[in-house]
């Protein structure tokens, strides 16, 4: 799938155009579904039932007033994306820079601007018309049947440039954010090379569901869950306390956390301490209790020879530190061997509400929530305004774009950001 002198031709194939969208969109993608390896789009039917996996597919718009208005998606793939193409050119920047005459906002001469594309990349206008292309795949999802449902991805692609990947996995239409993150959704063509960006590709197409952080989540989460229940089982087992077991584990897996997010530790430094103590694991406890000291205070902490943050909650108040047993502490590096930016935060819930005192809960507030209760709340209240606020920001910004106010625009959205 995609070997390395594949890729080099694609990139360099595609690299050099900015012609025509319709006539580059097709092969493109075909292209595409060749080096990441999933079939190519079905020829279109007269009847639009079985269009499920093709090039322009149409959709029948309601405009709000009786009327329709019709369209056609640039790819589509049933219960997996709707794809729209757009073609910028970095030719047009050239010209611009050369000083040619004539030209309009994209920096386009009249005999080019037909053969180019509709925007000059890196421009605020390239910016506006990705981000109006994003705007018409949501319009595109709410027009498809009812049996259709919304598709969980949304691509976005300036053909021969890049790919930008939205995703909403709520079913719901209402939450098409940038996937897997806002680092790594734009996918550019040099980025191909990339054999994880490839693999993301292709199960968008093939398996798009998978993806889902939540499947990802509960999987890891279960994982942990049942590591842990074998320390805690033979913690108790060895006649230590549950409720000092459960304060235990809650420190160590919140120093898992705090190591992998590095919101408080360096990379690997916890899963270093524990692996060094694989020979001597009756000594952990000493370096477990030094370091929570450490991290409790924001101070230097000699077990892992660098200062740390300091951790201004409750839970490091008690640095105490249970013994553990070789087969203990393997199962402990085989947790923390874990990518624990995918846990589930449940888990941190009902270990912390075993691990206080009644009277602790209270003083704290910790009594857990499930996390669809939450979502529950924060959705209607918080997150759609949000995005109906964001929604207004961009066309604002985009007018202001059109009349060549890009730093304008720029201020707006970022005034909005903060």
């Amino acid at each position: 799938m995609g070997r390395p002198d594949e890729i080099d031709a694609f990139v360099e194939q595609w690299a050099q155009t900015g012609g025509s969208e319709l006539a580059n969109t097709q092969s493109f993608i075909n292209g595409l579904c060749a080096l990441i390896g999933v079939p190519q789009p079905d020829g279109s039917k007269a009847d639009d039932a079985a269009n499920d996996y093709v090039f322009e597919r149409r959709v029948f718009q309601d405009n709000g007033d009786g009327t329709q208005s019709f369209g056609r998606i640039d790819c589509y793939m049933r219960d997996s994306f709707i794809l729209e193409a757009k073609q910028g050119s970095d030719a047009d920047r050239a010209a611009a820079d050369r000083g040619d005459e004539d030209l309009d906002l994209f920096g386009q001469t009249a005999s080019t601007r037909m053969k180019r594309g509709t925007a000059t990349r890196g421009t605020p206008g390239w910016a506006k018309a990705m981000v109006q292309a994003k705007g018409q795949a949501e319009r595109y999802a709410r027009a498809l049947p009812p049996d259709h449902k919304w598709q969980p991805f949304l691509l976005v692609t300036d053909i021969g440039y890049c790919i930008e990947v939205y995703a909403d996995f709520t079913g719901t239409g209402r939450a098409y954010a940038q996937f897997p993150d806002r680092a790594r959704y734009r996918i550019m063509l040099n980025d191909l090379h990339d054999p994880d960006v490839r693999k993301r590709l292709r199960a968008i197409w093939t398996d798009p569901k998978s993806l889902d952080p939540a499947i990802q989540s509960t999987k890891v989460t279960r994982e942990i869950a049942d590591l842990l229940a074998k320390v805690s089982k033979r913690l108790e087992g060895r006649g230590h306390d549950a409720e000092k077991v459960s304060g235990f584990l809650m420190r160590v897996l919140f120093t898992m956390f705090a190591e992998d997010t590095g919101v408080l530790l360096p990379k690997e430094s916890f899963k270093t301490l524990l692996k060094e103590h694989e020979g001597s694991p009756e000594h952990l406890h000493h370096s477990l209790s030094a370091l929570w000291k450490a991290m409790d205070r924001g101070e230097f902490a000699p077990a892992l020879r660098v200062p740390v943050k300091r951790f201004n909650g409750y839970l490091f108040k008690n640095s105490d530190a249970i013994p553990l047993e070789a087969d203990e502490l393997r199962v402990l590096i085989e947790a923390a061997s874990k990518d624990w930016t995918d846990v589930e935060p449940a888990i941190f819930g009902t270990l912390l509400e075993r691990a206080l005192s009644a009277k602790d809960r209270s003083k704290l507030g910790a009594h857990y929530t499930p996390r669809a209760y939450v979502e529950r709340l924060i959705a209607p209240t918080i997150m759609e305004p949000l995005r109906g606020d964001w929604d207004g920001v961009r066309v604002a910004a985009a007018t202001l774009i059109d009349e060549e106010k890009a730093n304008e625009a720029k201020r707006l959205v970022e005034t909005f950001h903060a």
